[in-house]
């Protein structure tokens, strides 16, 4: 997770950091970590991959891991609170909160994708 963290940071123009580098960094936390936790197999973790690209006055960020593992595309789309006693289950939920846009979209050959688009400040372009 830290070097997809580091990544986002040497990849945003220093200008965009003040207005959405944090909350660019956090969602890049919680999707990696989704991926890696529930989408990659023992030894896959270097398959997850993340792309990170400006368009239409968003800054998006897309998560693909090769695995099926966790909840199915459909069911990752539908946000709920966690149980009060969870110990997980509230990274989609920060996803939401935080994400102007997200989806979830299967692969073609196998595994899946989480896009997500931060507005950029004044609906400006990068």
């Amino acid at each position: 997770m830290a070097r997809a963290r580091r990544a986002v940071v040497e990849a945003l123009p220093r200008g965009l950091w003040p207005q959405i580098g944090e909350d660019l960094h956090l969602l890049t936390s919680e999707l990696v970590t989704n991926a890696v936790r529930h989408g990659a197999r023992a030894g896959e973790e270097e398959l997850v991959e993340m792309v990170l690209w400006p368009a239409d006055g968003h800054y998006w960020l897309a998560v693909s891991d090769p695995g099926e593992g966790g909840e199915s595309a459909a069911r990752m789309s539908e946000v709920g609170w966690p149980s009060a006693d969870s110990e997980s289950g509230r990274g989609l939920v920060l996803v939401d909160h935080l994400a102007a846009t997200w989806a979830v979209r299967p692969r073609p050959v196998r595994g899946k994708s989480v896009i997500a688009g931060l507005p950029l400040p004044g609906g400006g372009w990068v």
